[in-house]
């Protein structure tokens, strides 16, 4: 099973073109969460679509032009002008992420003390003294199942804290920690962190406890070992992608009770192979260097 992540969707961006078009489909769209604004969605429409000549406009439903600020957008139809096409850059796909396994042992304990609780909820971990983590995970920006594209897109580059075991892709600079719940959202793209305005989270699907259009600490943030942007940036785009072009890419089912047919789950459920090569690299990654 997976989840439909346009049935919600309040928010339409179309070709100009089709504006008259009674048979038209979108270019996408997006579920509208609490404190999106204009920027964002200028920032999000930069990444969905290819502009080949210099320039595109977008108007409202009324034939407005959407003005250049931070103001709250608004939900309906926005139509954008210009020769452009829509982005075909490659959404890595995953799903709720194991959290176990020798490689990653000390990327989970580095990141744990850098944070302290989740970043998102603000909530600290009363029992971290105590070595009690329950509830709260050490979640991978880019995935460790995609640890080869990480090697041909070079992302080492951009760590300069080297962990004591993993590779960089381990490094806490690549790691935030994050409440179960949350952890499952930011593995399928439904929440993400836009870098290029304030560090705000937001969410794709429902936001079920009202942070999105909150921010990132700034103390995490002014942290030595913080998080590095090029990697929140990524994670930005590859949620806006999955969300946001066309009829968006599914949300996988991750809740597989004791002695259920995972496998049969998964291979009657949408885009199979790509969910199976995930969980076989996912598993296979905290284990050993794919």
């Amino acid at each position: 099973m997976s989840v439909d992540r346009s049935d919600i969707r309040d928010v339409f961006i179309w070709d100009s073109k089709d504006k008259d078009d009674e048979d038209g489909v979108p270019l996408g769209g997006l579920a509208l969460s609490n404190g999106v604004t204009i920027k964002d969605f200028r920032q999000m429409i930069n990444i969905l679509i290819v502009v080949e000549e210099t320039g595109f406009t977008i108007k409202d439903e009324h034939g407005a032009p959407l003005p250049e600020d931070n103001h709250a957008l608004r939900p309906g139809n926005y139509y954008i002008s210009g020769k452009f096409a829509v982005s075909k850059e490659l959404v890595y796909h995953r799903a709720a992420s194991i959290t176990t396994g020798p490689r990653v042992q000390e990327f989970r304990k580095a990141v744990r003390a850098r944070d302290g609780g989740c970043v998102v909820s603000k909530i600290q971990n009363r029992g971290a003294l105590s070595e009690r983590w329950l509830g709260f995970e050490a979640a991978h920006i880019w995935p460790l199942a995609y640890e080869a594209q990480w090697r041909e897109n070079n992302c080492s580059r951009w760590i300069t804290i080297d962990p004591p075991q993993g590779g960089k892709i381990n490094s806490v600079q690549n790691g935030l920690l994050l409440q179960s719940n949350l952890h499952v959202l930011w593995d399928n793209y439904c929440l993400s962190i836009n870098p290029d305005n304030g560090y705000k989270f937001i969410f794709f699907l429902e936001d079920n406890w009202g942070y999105s259009g909150q921010t990132l600490d700034s103390t995490l943030l002014n942290h030595p070992q913080r998080p590095v942007d090029q990697l929140l940036r990524w994670h930005f785009r590859q949620a806006v992608l999955t969300n946001m072009r066309g009829a968006g890419e599914p949300a996988f089912e991750s809740d597989f009770p004791p002695h259920s047919d995972m496998m049969g789950e998964i291979l009657a459920g949408p885009k199979a192979a790509e969910r199976m090569e995930f969980e076989l690299f996912d598993r296979l990654a905290h284990q050993r260097e794919i």
